[in-house]
């Protein structure tokens, strides 16, 4: 995989502010925020790297498969994330989160076979990590959701405005309360890892370019590199299923030149 070049990593520093993420919000539009933070520290502690680990692989292919709802090529990619060094407790973090992408039904029953795929590890004598769970309490009520929009705002770049929003407000305050707020507060998973999550489930998913698009600029915004996600996409197309691969490359191309102003 070859390197990023000066002008892609200039790409990233600049990601179009345009690219608003939400749930199906594709016409969302943003108004800049000056002076606005970085993701917060504790959730972007995973060092920039050219290349994705095999953790951060798995991560992607379990999220991809969770979302096609392949069973058996989930419970081998299951198996080959905990391998990797993927704790039980972010093997379940990342099936919970993606409920909020790909829905309750295929969440519950991915989860079900990563319980399947764990007892049957044990029979084999195989002792998995278990992680730890969150180290702080998320917030209620109106704190929940002044920490949602900032952790909104950061990940997306700026405050996530638009039509679509002021035609159904509740579903900005949904997103806000609940995906960034109750699940992106968690901190026994990073966020860099969330993003590769997402990704690798949207890909899954035809119709979704638009927020694909968008997380692909999330993830550059955490701190993937254009070089792990153009690795991403092969990962998809070579371990996983080429349609997804090629919608996962074309999001990426199409962020880095929104990026770009192109």
């Amino acid at each position: 995989m070859k390197n990023t070049t000066p002008a892609e990593r200039h790409m990233v520093r600049t990601v179009a502010a345009t690219l608003a993420l939400g749930l199906g919000m594709a016409g969302a539009q943003g108004q800049a925020l000056p002076g606005s933070a970085p993701p917060q520290p504790a959730q972007t502690t995973v060092a920039a790297s050219e290349t994705l680990s095999a953790r951060q692989q798995s991560i992607a292919l379990i999220a991809s498969f969770m979302a096609a709802s392949d069973m058996p090529r989930l419970n081998t990619a299951l198996n080959q994330g905990l391998d990797a060094g993927l704790t039980i407790s972010e093997a379940k973090e990342v099936l919970v989160q993606l409920y909020a992408y790909a829905g309750f039904p295929k969440s519950l029953n991915a989860l079900s076979e990563l319980l399947q795929v764990v007892e049957a590890r044990k029979q084999r004598g195989i002792q998995d990590a278990a992680g730890r769970e969150p180290s702080r309490a998320v917030a209620t009520c109106d704190a929940l959701v002044a920490v949602g929009q900032d952790n909104q705002t950061k990940i997306s770049g700026r405050p996530v405005q638009g039509p679509v929003f002021d035609f159904a407000p509740v579903i900005n305050q949904f997103l806000q309360a609940h995906l960034f707020g109750d699940i992106f507060e968690r901190d026994n998973l990073d966020w860099q890892s969330r993003e590769l999550a997402t990704v690798g489930a949207l890909a899954a998913m035809p119709g979704v370019q638009a927020q694909l698009r968008s997380h692909m600029a999330a993830s550059m915004r955490v701190g993937l590199t254009a070089a792990q996600l153009r690795q991403l996409a092969q990962v998809l197309t070579e371990r996983g299923d080429a349609q997804a691969g090629a919608r996962a490359s074309e999001a990426l191309k199409q962020a880095l030149a929104a990026a770009a102003g192109g």
